[in-house]
């Protein structure tokens, strides 16, 4: 079975498929989630996005220690932390994630139910990612941001695991994780109305369950495979570019497990809003709308390259390796964000530095 080209591609349909459909129902999104907890103190979509990042995490950890994984190729762990791309990319993708209202993997999971602003994105950001990969704004990422890169392997490793352990002198990954975990839990299941929702927590640990299943599938195929093989778990900036590659050129090259999942996650988010009957098409209202989504769309794809990684790449999947860049990025994206939303509700990106620092009213 593994001598096949397409049992990537199938395994990534499969497990993202799951994603999609378990994302559409619970409506599972980051950019609603920081938006619901900043302008609506709702933490509850938070929670299962933690919840998510958590469970990927300790199933990671445990099926690395157990052997039953193998993500040290992961270039999470094998690419220096890109210090500069982390801090500009993040914000960059933050911003644009702001435009457009949604992520990348949002963005596909609107596109299964009908919506033709989330198909402008996706084009955009696949585009604007390929470009920033291996096209005009690569120079960029090549010559002003690589330099400024973090290589740490001399001290152990890419990892918070595999940093501690070099310290210490024996593997400490998994305490480490359990731990992490332990906290993450407490603060996820603390909340007495966010445990009452079944559904966000259902959605949390599944999707979490199947980012561990893309490192076990793809860990797996790397072992025996006679070909180079990208040890990957999920991820929606890339991925969207070389599924876009792969429906318009032949490129001799079967299908990979990201173009798999991107593929699975927009019909499985598809068949939930059909079962649902939740399918209608929807499109730009205007030209100022049309062009604020393209500019998300380049933000996010280009920023998603440059800081290796999106919400899920590296708020989900590298945070399941531990990986020292998880933080840098996905604070930038959180910055980036409350920039970007900061412009389009309160007509200044620097806002909510105003609300921080004013003084807090005292109840009589």
């Amino acid at each position: 079975m593994l001598d096949s080209g397409w049992v990537l591609a199938v395994s990534g349909c499969a497990v993202g498929g799951v994603i999609g459909f378990t994302a559409r129902r619970s409506h599972f999104c980051t950019m609603a989630a920081l938006e619901r907890h900043w302008y609506a103190g709702d933490d509850r979509p938070l929670r299962s996005w933690v919840l998510a990042a958590i469970t990927a995490l300790i199933a990671t950890q445990v099926l690395a220690a157990t052997g039953l994984v193998d993500v040290s190729r992961s270039f999470y762990l094998t690419e220096p932390m890109p210090l500069a791309g982390a801090i500009l990319g993040g914000l960059m993708f933050g911003f644009g994630m702001a435009l457009v209202g949604t992520c990348g993997f949002g963005a596909i999971v609107r596109l299964g139910g009908g919506n033709l602003r989330a198909l402008v994105v996706l084009t955009g950001l696949g585009l604007a990612a390929l470009a920033a990969q291996r096209g005009i704004t690569a120079h960029i990422r090549i010559n002003l941001l690589e330099p400024m890169s973090i290589d740490l392997n001399a001290y152990g490793g890419q990892s918070l695991g595999a940093l501690a352990s070099g310290m210490l002198g024996f593997n400490v990954a998994l305490p480490l994780a359990l731990l992490i975990g332990a906290g993450g839990l407490w603060w996820v299941f603390k909340s007495s109305v966010f445990r009452a929702e079944r559904s966000r927590v259902s959605a949390g640990i599944i999707i979490g369950l199947c980012i561990a299943a893309g490192w076990v599938i793809t860990s797996s195929y790397a072992a025996h495979a006679l070909r180079p093989v990208q040890v990957e778990a999920g991820s929606f900036v890339m991925p969207v570019g070389d599924t876009i590659l792969q429906i318009i050129a032949f490129t001799g090259e079967f299908p990979d497990y990201g173009v798999g999942l991107v593929v699975g996650v927009f019909l499985g988010a598809a068949l939930s809003a059909f079962r649902s009957d939740d399918m209608r098409w929807e499109a730009c209202d205007d030209a100022r709308e049309l062009g604020r989504h393209l500019l998300g769309a380049f933000l996010m794809g280009t920023g998603g390259v440059f800081a290796l990684g999106c919400t899920i790449g590296q708020g989900v999947s590298a945070f399941s390796l531990m990986a020292i860049s998880v933080p840098l990025v996905m604070i930038s994206i959180a910055l980036g964000a409350r920039m970007g939303l900061g412009m389009l509700v309160e007509g200044t990106p620097f806002g909510f530095i105003a609300d921080w620092r004013a003084p807090k009213s005292e109840n009589p």
